[in-house]
């Protein structure tokens, strides 16, 4: 794994390049005549794309709940017992995320208030194949039934020999009330859309490849999405505190996801550093999916060297990665030193994949450096606001000069009559 000593001002230039998924003219080019042909044609268009990409003939999208039953009943019990534990975690932390409205009537004659509704319809795109993840089946689903969501649907492209059973027994398990044989940009433009078999919802989760990625970046508008996600990030700090295996071994978790995922170590100690690049290099030899998270770290990856722990910080801050390990002594007092992260593992024993699985904080985050501006996957995502006011007519009047005074600067005439119109003198 390279290691890079630069100047602090260098270092931030080259961790500000971000990777970009969506600038291929030709996938956008592809997604846009996937999304208008489902518009046009529906379940006829869904089927002929099953066919061309996942190879598969669909006759019912639905799928059955007698075979979701079964995938539950005869699932590995070691695995539906870990599914249980994750499901208890991720409900008692996003619990604590409930949010409630409020009134508030302290003038005389006025009711102003905020209002919370959930989402009546959530649509929950699942990635099938070798890329099938059931945690984030319930990382997603999970926070939409305690925000309230009417109805929790979800998509997944049809497989030949089936729907992968731990994902199916993981849709029962968070409550999922419907699944669809479904996926790349067609089930995209599906939920955005609707079709006589899929229905038309009010938000997307969910991760996918770069044609799904793209398919929810161009209905974003028709409908919500969660975000637009790229390649997995981890960000380690640490000091000579830290052991170099268990740091290798972490910035692997996340260079076998993909090869364009980002694994980076900062550091202020050049024996750390080449002790973490000479442990990455015998890890990787043993690595089931050596291929992909060598070309992760071969390019994607690096180990900086700088001189203070607050150039750790800032530096990283610029890079405000997805998953954020902080492995110095004391963790918990370099809390206030983090302002851009995903999600943040403090100390030896919070490794990354601990907030994969069961820990209960989300693993939907944001990437490529989105972090400076958005936050992890929540229930106050499948939720919104709506404000009221009421004025009697004393606390109207009270107020009415202002209202035409600033409504006729804006050059807004029709709206200065409107509050004219309730009382027989002029504003004017």
């Amino acid at each position: 794994m390279k290691i890079i000593n630069e100047d602090l001002a260098t270092l931030k230039k080259l961790v500000q390049t971000k990777t970009q998924q969506l600038t291929d003219a030709k996938v956008v080019a592809a997604v846009q005549k996937i999304i208008a042909n489902v518009i046009e044609n529906g379940d006829t268009a869904l089927r002929a794309y099953e066919q061309q990409f996942d190879n598969v003939d669909i006759d019912q999208f639905k799928l059955d709940q007698a075979t979701i039953d079964a995938a539950y009943e005869q699932l590995d019990p070691a695995v539906k017992q870990a599914l249980l534990l994750a499901k208890r975690n991720i409900t008692s932390f996003h619990e604590k995320e409930k949010a409630t409205g409020f009134i508030d009537a302290e003038q005389p004659g006025v009711l102003r208030g905020q209002k919370l509704l959930p989402l009546k319809r959530v649509g929950l795109y699942v990635p099938g194949g070798t890329a099938a993840y059931p945690s984030t089946l319930l990382m997603s689903a999970l926070p939409a039934k305690i925000a309230g969501v009417d109805e929790v649907i979800m998509v997944t492209p049809p497989q030949p020999d089936g729907i992968n059973p731990a994902v199916l027994a993981a849709a029962k398990i968070a409550g999922v009330d419907a699944i669809y044989q479904v996926g790349g940009a067609q089930a995209i433009a599906a939920l955005a859309y609707g079709t006589d078999s899929i229905p038309q919802v009010d938000k997307i989760i969910g991760p996918g490849n770069v044609f799904v990625a793209t398919a929810k970046k161009q209905v974003f508008g028709q409908v919500a999405i969660d975000m637009v996600a790229g390649p997995s990030e981890i960000g380690i700090i640490a000091d000579d505190s830290a052991n170099p295996r268990e740091l290798a071994a972490d910035l692997l978790s996340q260079a076998e996801h993909d090869k364009l995922a980002r694994p980076i170590l900062i550091t202020d100690s050049p024996k750390l550093a080449q002790a973490v690049s000479d442990n990455v290099t015998s890890q990787l030899s043993v690595l089931p999916r050596t291929a992909i998270a060598t070309a992760s770290v071969n390019e994607k990856g690096f180990i900086a060297v700088v001189d203070r722990v607050e150039d750790m910080f800032e530096l990283m801050n610029t890079v405000a990665p997805e998953h954020l390990e902080i492995q110095l002594t004391n963790p918990t007092q370099y809390l206030n030193l983090i302002r851009n992260a995903g999600s943040v593992f403090l100390g030896r024993y919070a490794s990354e994949p601990l907030g994969d699985y069961v820990a209960g904080p989300n693993h939907i985050l944001p990437t490529s450096g989105t972090a400076r501006f958005s936050s992890p996957l929540g229930v106050y995502d499948f939720v919104k606001r709506t404000s009221f006011i009421q004025y009697t007519k004393p606390a109207l009047a009270k107020e009415a000069k202002a209202i035409t005074t600033l409504a006729r600067v804006e050059g807004l005439e029709g709206h200065a009559r409107a509050i004219e119109a309730r009382f027989d003198t002029y504003y004017d």
